[in-house]
This record gives C-alpha cells, structure tokens and sequence, in this order.
C-alpha cells in the first residue's frame, strides 16, 4: 500500500466517524482523513480535492444516501478512478452498491483488520 494517503469518511453517525478516523490515523500508511457527515458534503470534498486517494462510504445517510454518491461521483470523469468501499450494515445493499460502482464492501461494525485487508486490495 502506498504512504501519504488521504481517505474521505463518509458517515451520518459522528461516532462511527469517530471510529474510522481513530483506525485510520493508526495505521502508517494514512496522513489524513477528512469527514463527511452526508452524501452532499462528501461530493463538495471530492469535487474541490484531486488527492483523494479512498472513500469509505456509508449507505444510509440523509440529504445523500451512498447510491446517489456513487451514482455522481461514478458519472464524473474526474472522480471515476476513486476507490470507494461501501459500509453499512444492510447487507441486501452490497449488489446495488457493487451495480453502481463500489470497488468494494464491508459490514458495520468495522473490524480493523477487515478495513485493512479491503484498503490493501483497492488501493493501487
């Protein structure tokens, strides 16, 4: 995996982020992790930031649900290449999150050792 990576958490749940953030930042190969508490916002952070190098993305959420995410951010050229692993805790979600462009899926609650084993597999 490679160093400095930028990720963009995606949670309607502060504590969830909470969580994310706290593994992420742990690991050596993470510089920053930014926050999004709604589809919307998380669109906003990858439209205005080209270094973002993985989405965790949340399904359930208001304003923007993460279909809709990926729906945009699948339709736009500049953002296409994002890797993006979807959480939830639905699993009946995982086929429509994968139809529209996840590159990847996990089970809330986010066991460490999971995240890591995705992140490896998705980050090129």
């Amino acid at each position: 995996m490679k160093d400095n990576l930028k990720i963009l958490a995606v949670d309607d749940d502060i504590i969830n982020l909470k969580l994310l953030k706290s593994m992420l930042m742990k690991n050596s190969h993470v510089s920053e992790v930014l926050e999004a508490k709604n589809g919307a916002d998380a669109v906003d952070i990858l439209k205005g930031r080209s270094d973002i190098d993985l989405v965790l993305l949340d399904i359930i959420m208001p304003i923007m649900n993460g279909i809709e995410v990926l729906q945009v951010v699948r339709s736009d050229a500049n953002l296409q290449q994002v890797p993006i692993i979807v959480l939830t805790t639905d699993e009946t979600k995982k086929g429509e999150a994968l139809e529209f462009g996840a590159n990847s899926f996990l089970m809330k609650p986010i066991r460490k050792d999971d995240l890591l084993a995705k992140m490896e597999i998705v980050i090129v």
